[in-house]
């Protein structure tokens, strides 16, 4: 999944990058609202990030300006401020929770997962495809009950083949979803994950899960 943090704190933005991509999501970090408008009306984001507090504008206007374009995207503020009114502000914005800091990681990861669960098309706690499992929550991967260990990309990138299981998608998808601006699109990066992710998940099974479309893309589905 991919993520925009609009954070202008030179401690806290960069940690929340390092501990997001660490939980396999693909992050841009931009410190000030404007950029942050920028990003979010040139790619599709599955969760902004917002500090209320940001130059160049608030947080909050700038989620207002976002709503009015039409974005859909869930979102969460972290603020400095704890008055009822101020989270109501928030929320009568278009935010789908509220976090006050000084907060936990941890916290916030709960506060991502119930987010993301709430979306449109709510989807399992558990996702399967023929016996092969994944677990969001636990970030864990089995098939046939044998354990699979991934890293964080791969493990991303089979999250969002299983979260479009039976859909074919391309790899201009892939790239908006899983990886970040900083990602050069005119590399076979992709291939080559998938080619590893081939090699973890259908390795050594009768039935491959994993399949390419040649000129369009790929889908996970059981044939």
């Amino acid at each position: 999944m991919r993520v925009l943090v609009v954070e202008d704190s030179p401690d806290l933005g960069p940690y929340l990058k390092q501990g997001l991509q660490e939980q396999g999501f693909a992050v841009d970090l931009v410190g000030d609202a404007t950029r942050g408008f920028e990003y979010a009306s040139s790619a599709p984001y599955d969760l902004l990030i917002l500090d209320r507090m940001l130059p160049g504008g608030d947080g909050l206007e700038l989620l207002k300006r976002l709503r009015t374009k039409g974005s859909l995207a869930p979102a969460i503020f972290l603020t400095a401020k704890s008055a009822v009114n101020d989270r109501v502000e928030g929320l009568d914005a278009g935010a789908d929770d509220y976090l006050v800091k000084p907060f936990s990681f941890a916290e916030l990861l709960a506060r991502i997962r119930v987010v993301l669960r709430r979306g449109s098309e709510p989807l399992p706690p558990v996702l399967r495809v023929a016996d092969l499992s994944l677990d969001p929550a636990g970030r864990t991967v089995e098939r046939a009950g044998e354990r699979i260990e991934l890293s964080s990309k791969q493990f991303a990138l089979l999250h969002y083949l299983m979260r479009h299981a039976g859909q074919v998608v391309s790899r201009t998808m892939i790239q908006e979803h899983v990886w970040d601006y900083e990602f050069d699109g005119l590399t076979n990066v992709v291939d080559v994950h998938i080619n590893r992710l081939r090699n973890r998940v259908d390795k050594g099974f009768d039935r491959p899960l994993i399949h390419t479309l040649r000129g369009v893309g790929y889908v996970l589905r059981e044939e």
